[in-house]
């Protein structure tokens, strides 16, 4: 080979001339590379906004944790549906009494919960009424992380007085029109003041919540008087609360003359609640992600056809690139660079689109109440669905890129 070819030769050692001659056939094969994107973009599109709400999701729990504490049990009987709505679901006060004098309680309070009819101008809503000893608002406050944002909270005398969830404060929430502080409705034919409202919790049920006092509560539901739909329990510091879990669930077992296995109530941490909601929402987002990652598997398949292609077409091409020097790797790297670009611009173009889905369904579902799900989109998710993307672009244009490498330069030359 003549010196004056070195040059020429040594054009393609260059790694950035090579990323160059990659972007050049990409450009100039704009339809083509446009579907392939398109192909790539559709998966990692799913793919980033699915994660995006399941990191929100996993950060909404982690602040949940944070702000109520680790230290809470709850303590419920058990049925079948929620809490309240069974003859199963009880907790009485007996129960709740001999739990309170357990080593390691530092503090119990249990719960009333019923469905109550909410009337205003002839608009009726069904919800979740919830009966809170006065006493004990600081704790449950603590354990349900909500605080009073209007108004005031529910106290001893209460009779004919009632806090409500955000949403009443909202139009076309629960009824047409907002609820005012003061205001008169009734609940259960029963007439009662407003002197509260809740903070949003951020999601339609808790935020549509009516609370009374004890004994207003007892007063619409005479006969569950001392029959609680659950109850919170408080760890003593430096007591685990998985321990003192069992130690209730062992104690209360031998009061009520239970067999072990056959206990009509169930202890839980606030930790292990939360642990199997992660579970849930793990599974859900694996799911979820296995589906999208089946149109990626299309996008890979439809990469290689793309990349079989070019190859097809650039024999000729490639056989004048070895005849001036090009290495077998050099024509590797130009064809896997080519198919990690298109990878690349569909990653990009992916993570574009998902943050528009994400943000556009994270605030419809706040529109809809349900303001916990909002998508999150830490900086390890976008580059690395980028990252995945350009890897799944070159990974399909290797083996391709690999018969492109071993033409040899006379065939080449030679092929029509």
């Amino acid at each position: 080979m003549s010196k004056n070819v070195v040059p020429d030769s040594a054009l393609f050692k260059m790694n950035s001339d090579l990323i160059k001659y990659a972007f050049l056939h990409v450009k100039k094969r704009k339809l083509r590379s446009g579907l392939t994107v398109l192909s790539i973009l559709i998966g990692i599109t799913a793919i980033y906004a699915l994660v995006s709400f399941g990191v929100g999701l996993q950060n909404y729990v982690n602040v949940l944790a944070e702000q109520a504490g680790i230290d809470k049990l709850f303590i419920q009987g058990k049925g079948i549906g929620a809490p309240g709505t069974d003859e199963n679901f009880r907790i009485s006060r007996d129960d709740v009494d001999f739990v309170e004098k357990i080593n390691g309680v530092q503090e119990i309070s249990g719960i009333y919960m019923k469905t109550v009819e909410v009337k205003k101008n002839r608009q009726i809503k069904f919800v979740f009424g919830s009966g809170i000893d006065p006493d004990k608002i600081q704790f449950v406050e603590e354990a349900f992380t909500v605080g009073i944002g209007k108004g005031r909270q529910i106290k001893k005398g209460d009779l004919d007085k009632v806090v409500l969830g955000h949403n009443y404060q909202l139009e076309n929430k629960i009824f047409k029109k907002p609820v005012a502080l003061r205001e008169k409705i009734e609940i259960n034919d029963k007439v009662f003041e407003v002197i509260g409202f809740y903070e949003k919790i951020g999601n339609p049920q808790d935020d549509s919540n009516a609370y009374f006092t004890y004994d207003s509560f007892e007063s619409l539901f005479p006969d569950d008087k001392d029959q609680f739909g659950f109850v919170m329990v408080k760890a003593n510091r430096n007591v685990d609360p998985s321990l003192l879990a069992d130690r209730i669930t062992d104690k209360l077992r031998k009061h009520k003359g239970q067999k072990e296995g056959k206990e009509d109530f169930f202890v839980q941490t606030f930790e292990d609640a939360l642990e199997a909601f992660n579970n849930i929402i793990l599974v859900l987002n694996g799911i979820l992600v296995l589906i999208a990652l089946i149109s990626l598997i299309v996008a890979s398949v439809n990469t290689m056809n793309t990349m079989y292609t070019a190859v097809l077409e650039r024999t000729k091409e490639i056989g004048i690139m070895k005849a001036i020097g090009a290495r077998n790797s050099d024509i590797l790297v130009i064809f896997v660079i080519e198919s990690g670009i298109l990878g690349a611009i569909g990653g990009i173009m992916g993570v574009a689109l998902g943050w528009v889905i994400s943000t556009t369904g994270g605030k419809i579902a706040a529109l809809a109440g349900f303001s916990f799900l909002e998508p999150l989109f830490p900086i390890w998710l976008t580059a690395g669905s980028i990252i995945f993307a350009f890897s799944i672009g070159a990974a399909s244009g290797y083996l391709p890129a690999v018969r492109a490498s071993k033409l040899k330069p006379v065939d080449a030359l030679r092929y029509e």
